[in-house]
């Protein structure tokens, strides 16, 4: 007993956190795979809470929109999850879910320039926009690099920390802050991500059918 007190004091409060978030998820995931819902359309109704959310911040309800998107997120958590629960993980659920998490964000980020077009800030509007298209290319540059290296993680600002973000603005308002922080990381993960590759395809990493091509082209 006073061994597993002493396991426990090890662990700092955050790993509890997510051991418990953990068990959470777990049993949520286990009931909506009890509903016979496909993972699939879990994946479609992502994308209407997702566009719900867009709708709310087009009309300046940040906090209520804040909230949905919440439940968004963790529907798109849920996809998948459930999809490894029944034994049902696809190529195909995985492309679908990639494909309709790029127009989930498209939808958020186009509510946010509405929303400023609306109320006569073009500046901020300017900035949501700016945003947007670092945010696709993040997703765009790693689907690239890895069609010609085997792999492409490297930086930060992935599709969860930017949901992560839009909430926080949502909730406690500063959304402005938080378009700032989101179009320079962005644009900073795609520049670390493009020299990455580089310095990959350089070294001679690159994948086998790409290292073919390019000796082929140097004999040619």
């Amino acid at each position: 007993m006073e061994t597993e007190n002493k396991e426990r004091k090890k662990h700092p409060a955050t790993y509890w956190i997510g051991e418990g978030g953990g068990w959470l998820l777990r049993h949520v995931v286990s009931g909506l795979a009890a509903t016979g819902i496909t993972p699939n359309m879990f994946t479609f109704l992502a994308l209407a809470v997702n566009s719900w959310a867009a709708v709310l911040f087009a009309v300046g309800s940040f906090r209520k929109a804040a909230a949905v998107l919440f439940l968004a997120g963790f529907l798109d958590m849920a996809d998948g999850q459930v999809a490894r629960r029944v034994g049902r993980v696809t190529a195909f659920g995985a492309f679908l879910d990639s494909t309709l998490d790029r127009y989930s964000d498209l939808a958020l980020y186009m509510g946010l320039v509405v929303h400023y077009t609306l109320v006569g800030r073009t500046f901020y509007m300017t900035l949501a926009a700016v945003a947007m298209a670092s945010s696709f290319m993040v997703s765009y540059s790693r689907a690239r690099a890895e069609s010609l290296i085997p792999s492409c993680k490297v930086g930060f600002m992935e599709r969860p920390e930017r949901l992560v973000l839009l909430i926080i603005g949502g909730a406690f308002l500063k959304m402005a802050q938080v378009l700032w922080v989101i179009a320079t990381i962005s644009t900073i993960t795609v520049i670390h991500r493009t020299v990455y590759t580089w310095q990959e395809l350089r070294a001679g990493r690159g994948l086998p059918e790409v290292q073919a091509d390019a000796e082929t082209s140097q004999v040619s």
